[in-house]
């Protein structure tokens, strides 16, 4: 079972903040917007958008074989390609660029994954836009998880229920400071928190 999702701050504008790496008020994420909303002004339906932009418009660097290294929303815009974290700080920036707050968490698996949370509807839930290839499986979803990977506890796998405002830290550090190449992610990609 997944654990429930709960913030970290209990300010909801640091949900919505833009900074450094979730630079959602970047011209060309502003632009994006634009394009990606449905009929209407439903959120949910926003949000879907959002989602179903990056996890299949923006390619997964294992999935792609590729060697470049975004981290800015902006930037994994820019390239279309990321690995899940980068991925996670630009579906962030979409949606907190139309006012749904939006945060980040986590789960240990063979390395650390990046996920995006969402708040609507009076409540978080979990998306995870890596892209659905190689085996991983995650679609939109506001009630009921689904994720690309589950965690497997008898791995010694774990959930980190906890919605970040910010990126991890070390993440970034990580993504901001490794050299671009062939399974640059192998790297020391950060395995936890």
């Amino acid at each position: 079972m997944s654990p429930v999702p709960s913030p970290t701050s209990d300010r909801p504008s640091d949900y919505l903040a833009a900074d450094a790496v979730v630079d959602h008020e970047h011209p060309s994420i502003r632009a994006l917007i634009g394009t990606l909303r449905p009929a209407g002004d439903n959120p949910a339906e926003r949000a879907k958008a959002a989602f179903l932009f990056v996890r299949d418009q923006v390619e997964h660097v294992i999935d792609a074989g590729d060697p470049r290294v975004t981290w800015r929303a902006s930037d994994v815009l820019r390239e279309r390609v990321g690995i899940c974290h980068a991925k996670a700080h630009l579906l962030a920036a979409l949606l907190r660029a139309q006012g749904i707050p939006a945060g980040f968490c986590y789960q240990e698996l063979s390395a650390l994954h990046g996920l995006t949370a969402v708040y609507l509807h009076g409540k978080w839930s979990r998306l995870d836009a890596r892209g659905n290839r190689t085996g991983a499986g995650g679609e939109f979803s506001l009630d009921v998880e689904k994720l690309a990977w589950p965690v497997d506890t008898a791995r010694g796998e774990r959930d980190h229920p906890e919605i970040h405002p910010a990126p991890a830290p070390v993440v970034v550090d990580f993504l901001m400071t490794v050299e671009p190449g062939p399974g640059w992610y192998e790297k020391g990609l950060p395995r936890t928190l």
